[in-house]
């Protein structure tokens, strides 16, 4: 399907925030601080990052609202809504730990029409176009096929709570080592495991909260991709802080099983 200027613009922008990420990546002069707890970090790059992808976003669409991680912006009836994240992964930046991305999704009366994750360091640029496919640097990506738990590798995260969640994470984790799956990785950036899931590097992802811009490009990215995508209670995800499971569609309700045994 041929690109449309949403996508390109959402792409470049992409690209732009990637240069400063580049800039700051274990630079001297990043500059790291806590919100509210310590293990919550925003940096430098984050918030330059931002107001690069929103000054490419304005400049073609002036009048497009945006929800954005570090800031909130006047909103107007405007049918299009991006949801950007500027460092999907800033724990790991901040630490100099090499997986951190980039993404921005474009929603239209509440559907996501555009998805884009950019690993920065990697180079990989994940995109979609609803009804057009999902790719990696432009060729096409599909989830993988398998459909037993033993067969399966999964990625998990944990949101900044050291509490309940936690300990449910963990004892699902313990669970799923329990179905033989081949193992449970812990990546730091969502964005990019939904991007994993598509691209069939593993089979299943959940975490017990995300914020929007957590997962909104990377929906779009699985959905276009073959996969399934859902809250963890098997209903549609809404651009509300909520729970995310994301499969190859084959361990779904495998997977839904698990998460929900003890809820």
């Amino acid at each position: 399907m041929k690109e449309n200027s949403l996508l390109r613009i959402a792409k470049y922008a992409a690209l732009e925030a990637a240069k400063i990420h580049k800039k700051y990546f274990k630079s001297i002069e990043l500059q790291v601080v806590s919100k509210e707890k310590s293990y919550d970090r925003l940096t430098t790059s984050d918030i330059e990052a931002e107001k690069e992808i929103v000054r490419c976003i304005k400049k073609e669409y002036p009048l497009h609202n945006i929800m954005g991680e570090e800031e909130d912006y006047e909103s107007n009836d405007s049918e299009y809504l991006w949801v950007i994240d500027p460092l999907d992964g800033t724990n790991n930046f901040s630490a100099g730990f090499p997986v951190f991305s980039v993404s921005i999704a474009v929603y239209k009366q509440n559907k996501a029409v555009i998805g884009v994750v950019y690993d920065v360091l990697r180079e990989e640029m994940f995109s979609a176009q609803l009804n057009g496919g999902a790719f990696l640097n432009d060729i096409p990506i599909s989830v993988s096929q398998v459909e037993l738990m033993a067969d399966a590798l999964l990625i998990t995260g944990f949101y900044y709570e050291r509490g309940e969640m936690m300990k449910k994470t963990l004892d699902q984790m313990r669970q799923f080592f329990e179905k033989e799956v081949i193992g449970i990785r812990r990546t730091g950036s969502a964005a990019l495991d939904l991007c994993y899931i598509a691209a069939g590097r593993a089979t299943g992802y959940w975490e017990l909260q995300l914020s929007p811009w957590d997962f909104a490009a990377g929906r779009l990215i699985v959905e276009e991709a073959g996969g399934s995508i859902t809250n963890t209670k098997n209903c549609d995800l809404g651009l509300k802080k909520e729970g995310v499971l994301a499969t190859n569609g084959r361990i779904h309700n495998l997977m839904l099983s698990v998460i929900n045994q003890n809820t």
